[in-house]
């Protein structure tokens, strides 16, 4: 943990367990790190990527959380990404074209610990390719994707995830819902 933090918050790039799928991760207000993340995916700048929160402290500072979110994520079956509009303190290159950031407020204790300690939000995005399928367990990650990182996690190398990803929903001041991933 102490080796993963210490990447984390000199810029480095991780690959970690989520609580859904394995991810590739940085810390989510650096730039030089995220545009990184971008070259080893092999991912077009103008796809946003999500950020992981560890408390309702710090979702409530980077975004308006409407009341129907909280009852999303305390009703919802399987982590829940939700994508908010006009969050703060996050730098651009976070942002989806429109503005928006996708947020998942995680439960898992492993996550809220990396979270908590580099007391920042974490980026999370899939350790693949971009356009390749998702990997459901560390053995699926492409060797080239480990061997780009900083760090990589010890933790569940051989744990099988139970979600292929987590749901997404778009969230809009005027209280429109979109399912975009169930």
């Amino acid at each position: 943990m102490e080796k993963l933090i210490e990447t984390l918050k000199s810029g480095g790039t991780i690959l970690y367990p989520t609580d859904t799928i394995w991810g590739i991760g940085c810390d989510a207000t650096n730039v030089e790190a995220i545009n990184k993340i971008f070259e080893i995916k092999k991912r077009d700048q103008n796809k946003s990527m999500i950020i992981l929160v560890e408390s309702e402290k710090r979702l409530q500072d980077i975004v308006e959380v409407p009341e129907i979110a909280w009852e999303i994520m305390e009703l919802s079956e399987k982590p829940v990404t939700l994508i908010y509009d006009n969050p703060k303190g996050l730098p651009k290159e976070m942002l989806a074209e429109d503005g928006s950031i996708g947020i998942r407020l995680v439960k898992d204790l492993y996550l809220k610990k990396i979270i908590t300690k580099l007391n920042s939000p974490l980026v999370s995005t899939s350790a693949n390719f971009s356009g390749e399928k998702s990997p459901l367990k560390f053995s699926d990650i492409s060797k080239e994707i480990v061997s780009a990182v900083d760090f990589v996690a010890e933790e569940n190398h051989d744990k099988i995830s139970e979600f292929s990803g987590s749901s997404v929903i778009r969230l809009w001041k005027d209280g429109r819902i979109k399912v975009l991933r169930e």
